[in-house]
């Protein structure tokens, strides 16, 4: 990137235009000989007029010395970027409710893991974890900026990695585990369930209650259109089949969890409703970028003000020699 210091110098040349006029316009000159016969030998064109090329030399000279005083400089910018990232930490139930196919053709988990996905690659700058659980509760990724890994161990979750169950409280005991060293301008857990707790020995209360200690928020999320729903029964004989179990949401105690914490309960009964949760999180949690742009400049106007001289010194030199003027 180029500027100049002093661009006001350009304003001299508006007087090129004339002082080309005044170059390139023929001029009568008179040299009294005693005969015409040595006239007649020499033959001169336009282009060959010696004051012509003199004249334009000395214009090439003058626009460069113009730019040179108009000091054009070279500038360097340099950008410092200060961040405020949000460390957050997505607790995905996986117990064997998630399988049911109320969300057809996918089973709640497998939405839930897409949705999860597309809401991390959406992100910059921020640290992301994950942790499932069921009658347990466990670290599936920590903390981390690197989302291609953090995405493919979304990929390797499967119901039935850990023993069936809901430990809601544990679910959110480890990620709180996971997030109180954070020195994050916000931590965040997105907690997501379909059921009721019914395991582990930390009840969900008092589990939000640690979070808002350590300065946690939690975003709950319901899944599931509750109520009876279809799970798949695979059949050692008949193969796959159908049947309708009921599993209810405790949507009391997660908004509880949430209201404890400053956070949001959102329920998602169908595909749409859960990628509407996370666009929801993602525009409340967003991360402060602060760009400080730094400018340095170096003067360049000898690229301009050497071939100037160059110029001056051939004007001179011909004028003293090969384009010599006679009196």
């Amino acid at each position: 990137m180029m500027d100049f210091a002093a661009p006001i110098f350009f304003l001299a040349l508006i007087l090129f235009p004339w002082l080309l006029f005044q170059a390139l316009r023929k001029k009568r000159t008179a040299i009294r000989f005693p005969t015409l016969a040595v006239i007649k030998s020499v033959k001169l064109s336009e282009t060959q007029n010696p004051a012509r090329f003199l004249s334009l030399l000395r214009i090439l000279t003058l626009v460069l010395v113009i730019v040179a005083l108009a000091r054009p400089q070279a500038a360097e910018s340099e950008r410092e970027f200060e961040t405020r990232g949000v460390d957050m930490i997505i607790s995905m139930d996986i117990s064997g409710s998630m399988q049911a196919e109320d969300f057809h053709p996918q089973n709640r988990l497998e939405v839930a893991k897409e949705e999860a996905k597309k809401f991390i690659k959406g992100r910059r700058q921020d640290r992301m974890g994950m942790v499932v659980f069921a009658r347990q509760a466990y670290t599936q990724c920590p903390l981390t900026l690197d989302y291609d890994v953090l995405v493919s161990l979304i990929d390797d979750i499967r119901i039935g990695m850990i023993k069936d169950g809901t430990a809601i409280g544990l679910g959110i005991a480890t990620a709180v585990n996971r997030l109180r060293e954070s020195d994050a301008k916000s931590k965040i857990i997105i907690l997501i369930t379909d059921g009721e707790n019914n395991s582990g020995n930390i009840d969900p209360v008092t589990a939000a209650e640690l979070a808002q200690g350590f300065g946690v928020k939690i975003y709950t999320i319901g899944i599931g259109k509750g109520g009876m729903v279809p799970f798949p029964v695979d059949d050692p004989l008949f193969g796959r089949r159908y049947v309708q179990a009921r599993v209810d949401i405790d949507e009391k105690m997660l908004k509880r969890i949430a209201d404890i914490t400053g956070g949001t309960f959102f329920r998602a009964r169908d595909p749409r409703g859960l990628e509407e949760a996370y666009k929801r999180i993602d525009k409340l949690e967003k991360t402060e970028v602060k760009v400080k742009e730094f400018s340095n400049y170096s003067d360049i106007f000898y690229y301009a003000l050497w071939p100037a001289l160059i110029l001056l010194l051939l004007e001179i030199l011909l004028s003293a020699t090969v384009l010599l003027k006679l009196p």
